[in-house]
Formats: structure tokens, sequence, C-alpha cells
């Protein structure tokens, strides 16, 4: 759910700060004792019904694979909440509560993902957002879910000094990185993960270590099963400026 909406994850909020959410300060030694390189790595995306993690619920998980510095397969799967979408999510991801209807539900959907992804390192934009909603959802199926990873949003703000907006869609546009749907789960991890080569190509020398997965660190407690609980309306976020 990166871009410039109304529910925008790309937020002032930076959920990097969160006191339940961190990336480690180091490099994953075990990732480079397996001999993998930073050109292996899963971006995903996700689309919710919202931005609070324990109340709110995976609408859409996305991802494609990059192996050797190419994308070599793709995930997609809608997640039925069981509750009734907004209007202002409808109109920001055009996903229906018809899309949703015979979904999987979250255990499904996320297990699935798990069987797409593997043990390998997560990439995202504002990644600690959508890490938090799938940790959150593999704890209520008491999935064990520990991964490192890197985070386009952060790296941006550290090597550039334009666009002013690094939301995804101001990068997307300032380095004509072609999406066919806008805040969907799919488009946007691809797009993430072309971000991520650009910028480590253009500055990867410099700064190797910002480029690097680290440990993604996020405090979760089980809520339980039960996703048709009510859910008050989201204020409006401002968008990255």
């Amino acid at each position: 759910m990166a871009g410039t909406g109304g529910y925008s994850k790309s937020r002032l909020h930076d959920w990097g700060n969160s006191p339940d959410a961190q990336c480690g300060s180091a490099f994953s030694e075990e990732f480079y004792r397996e001999g993998m390189s930073m050109d292996t790595f899963i971006a995903v995306d996700l689309e919710m019904t919202g931005l609070r993690v324990k109340t709110d619920r995976i609408l859409e998980i996305g991802a494609v694979k990059a192996e050797n510095g190419q994308v070599t397969d793709s995930f997609q799967t809608f997640v039925n909440p069981h509750r009734s979408l907004d209007e202002e999510i409808i109109r920001l991801t055009g996903i229906t509560d018809e899309m949703l209807n015979g979904a999987p539900g979250p255990e499904e959907a996320v297990r699935s993902f798990l069987s797409f992804a593997g043990e390998l390192p997560l990439l995202g934009h504002n990644l600690m957002f959508d890490y938090s909603f799938l940790k959150q959802a593999m704890a209520n199926c008491d999935l064990p879910f520990e991964r490192n990873g890197m985070d386009t949003l952060k790296i941006a703000r550290k090597v550039l000094a334009e666009p002013e907006s690094k939301s995804l869609d101001s990068l997307c546009a300032y380095f004509q990185i072609h999406r066919e749907r806008k805040h969907r789960a799919r488009d946007d991890a691809e797009a993430a993960c072309r971000l991520y080569f650009m910028l480590r190509d253009r500055y990867g020398q410099e700064q190797p270590d910002l480029f690097a997965p680290r440990p993604l660190l996020y405090r979760v407690k089980k809520t339980g099963k039960d996703y048709a609980g009510t859910k008050k309306r989201l204020e409006s976020f401002d968008y990255l400026s």
C-alpha cells in the first residue's frame, strides 16, 4: 500500500522508529555465510483494510522473487478479511468486496506466501509496515516468522535529495518506473524491486552497507482469529513530504 493516498503507508509516521519495530544495525552474517548476495530476495507489498496492525486486515499479498539480479517469479493472492471494505479503500486500490468473495482466508494466504518466499530476505518500500502485518498474521496462525530485509524508503531518504517526497508514487515518477496498476500489491512489489536495483547501481559502491539485508525486529502478540470485530474509521495521514 505504497503511494499517494490518504491510507498511504509512505506517511510521516516512520515504522522503523516504532517501539515495536526496528531494523537491526548489523549485516546478516548468516545470510552471507550461506553464499547468497544482495541480488537474491523477495520484494513484497500488501494492501490492507487500513493502517492499524492489530485491528485491520490484509486484503492482498503481492511479491516478486529476484535471483542474481533478475526477477524470476511472482506471487499474488487476495485475502478475505471477513469484513466489508471502506469506500476509500475501494477507491484507492480498486479492490472490491466482490473480488474478495471466495478468496483464501488469512492462514491459507500467508502459508502460500511462505511457500513462495522461503527463507529469503525481504525488500519493500517502508518495509516494516508490511512486515508488521505479515508477522501479526503469522502469529495469529502460530507460524514463526523472522526475516532480514532491505527498505527502499530508508535507502531513498539517505541517498536522494530529489524528489522531495520519497513515496513510491513519487519515486516511480521521478525514475520513470512503470506500473500497470498503482496500489496493487504485485505491481508495487515489482516497482520497489526495480527501484532498489536502480538506487544500488547508482549508490551501492559508495554505501554498500545501506543496501545490505538487516534483521527485521518487530514484537507481536497473537490476537486470535476473530476478524469480524468493529473497526474505527481511520484518520487520514499526510503524505511523506
